[in-house]
């Protein structure tokens, strides 16, 4: 008794390479992808080789994929390159350098925030555009602002500490 391979249907794909053009960090960046409707988080890790945005679900339930479009913080693994459009994508890369750290990086350093650092980014992204939108929050606010990041490690108390550190000295 054998078994009976059936003939593959042949599958005709028109497959299209598109030039998308994105503006990162404050720079001109070319995407070449066969779908502009992949997700953003894709073209900035595997083409540009960012690292700041994770991939966590993939659903953008986690956080860890979040970065900023034109100063919202958006779930880049279900961002399509095609919503992008000409809007500016800042990374954590973009927001400051080694050299120069803003803020709230310099909190999450000083509060030691992260014990694994996989959600980090994420939420020092989250955190960077909640506090351009809220300069002196409280306790509070800042727990509902990032309830939506997830830390597996447990690290929160010290991520609100750090945000609240920020805060001042925004």
């Amino acid at each position: 008794m054998g078994v009976q391979l059936l003939p593959f249907p042949a599958v005709e794909k028109e497959i299209s390479i598109k030039t998308i053009l994105l503006n990162v960090n404050g720079r001109g960046a070319r995407v070449t992808v066969d779908d502009p409707d992949m997700p953003l988080l894709y073209a900035l890790r595997d083409n540009l080789g960012l690292h700041g945005p994770r991939f966590g679900c993939g659903l953008g339930q986690c956080g860890a994929c979040t970065v900023h479009i034109d100063g919202d913080a958006v779930r880049s693994c279900v961002t399509p390159l095609s919503a992008v459009g000409k809007k500016k994508i800042v990374t954590l890369e973009g927001l400051g350098s080694p050299g120069k750290l803003v803020a709230i990086q310099e909190a999450f350093i000083t509060e030691q925030a992260a014990q694994c650092g996989f959600c980090i980014s994420g939420m020092i992204m989250e955190a960077a555009a909640f506090l351009a939108r809220n300069k002196s929050p409280s306790e509070a606010q800042i727990k509902q602002a990032l309830a939506h990041n997830l830390c597996r490690c447990g690290t929160h108390l010290r991520i609100v500490r750090a945000v609240k550190r920020a805060s001042a000295s925004v």
